[in-house]
């Protein structure tokens, strides 16, 4: 039983770190968990840095302020090398893989490259690599149904937008894919 767990999102801003902690926030919501969602981002829109901290519990949270993570979903090298020191033993790191020039070193947490701009070149839509990253860490820690990832999504998703759910749904179920494929890096 998930007592809970304490994801970091990071990267530049217009990577989607932010939609992605909501979507995470939303989906625990709707299933009644205990949710802290807090951001933190430049005085930049796009190309500074961004991060958000989200916690799913099945406990009262004692306090939104964490520094030492169970999960963190990684989009660029400075943000690797800010939080991956941050991971507590035995937790999970995901990062895209073409967006970083030094590796992941720790041995005591699961890393795994994926290529989610790579797979979102496929489905013509770039925009959607933070959805298959999601997916794939989703896949990975179960900590939410499916159909609630979904749901928070199209509360996420600005109204304009509302025509690329289908696109960001399949991008979910692609990094769903890779997780099922992948070992870890």
């Amino acid at each position: 039983m998930l007592k809970a767990n304490e994801i970091i999102f990071a990267g530049f801003g217009g990577q989607g770190v932010l939609s992605m902690g909501q979507i995470i926030a939303y989906a625990a919501m709707i299933e009644k968990k205990e949710v802290s969602w807090m951001p933190s981002y430049g005085p930049e829109m796009r190309g500074g840095t961004a991060n958000c901290t989200v916690i799913v519990s099945n406990e009262k949270i004692n306090s939104p302020i964490v520094s030492r993570f169970d999960s963190a979903i990684i989009l660029n090298q400075p943000s690797l090398d800010k939080f991956e020191p941050a991971m507590k033993p035995g937790g999970i790191l995901i990062y895209e893989k073409t967006c970083l020039v030094n590796l992941p070193t720790r041995t005591d947490i699961e890393c795994y490259g994926v290529p989610a701009i790579e797979e979102a070149v496929k489905l013509n839509k770039k925009q959607v690599a933070n959805m298959i990253i999601l997916g794939f860490f989703l896949a990975k820690r179960p900590l939410l149904e499916h159909e609630n990832v979904l749901k928070a999504l199209k509360k996420v998703l600005p109204e304009r937008h509302h025509h690329m759910i289908p696109v960001n749904e399949q991008a979910l179920e692609v990094g769903r894919k890779l997780a099922g494929e992948m070992v870890l890096a």
